[in-house]
């Protein structure tokens, strides 16, 4: 690990482990409203493994901010997880599925950010939080 990045200010990786968990949880009451309010396959359109996928991230979003407000590293292990496979599985059902582009998807530009966010600051974040 490079040593400046070991300098991080603890203001900026609470500020950052913020951040994340509340947009996580955002994301956490998405998935736990589709999963209320269609079961476990709320997108006809999407292959059953793929609603399974997006139906399960109402459990783990909610755990990754949990762990992330608690300081733990495991919480920004899973978050980088989720991002890694909640970006590919939403750029297939876009690109694959959908047959549309980034551009027409204001969803998949907001996960973008985001996932962008998680995993530029990890580096920096990990090294200052608890295992």
């Amino acid at each position: 690990m490079i040593g400046w990045m070991r300098l991080t200010p603890r203001w900026a990786v609470a500020s950052t482990c913020g951040i994340a968990a509340v947009l996580l949880l955002v994301g956490a009451v998405a998935h736990l409203t589709d999963l209320l309010n269609h079961g476990v396959h709320p997108y006809g359109w999407a292959p059953r493994w793929l609603n399974l996928y997006w139906s399960s991230l109402a459990l783990f979003d909610t755990l990754a901010a949990v762990l992330l407000l608690r300081g733990r590293r495991r919480g920004l292990d899973l978050a980088c997880a989720i991002m890694v496979t909640d970006l590919a599985a939403n750029w297939y059902a876009v690109y694959g599925i959908q047959h549309s582009d980034l551009g027409a998807q204001p969803g998949l530009q907001r996960l973008t950010v985001f996932a962008a966010l998680v995993l530029g600051t990890a580096p920096f974040l990990r090294r200052r939080l608890t295992t």
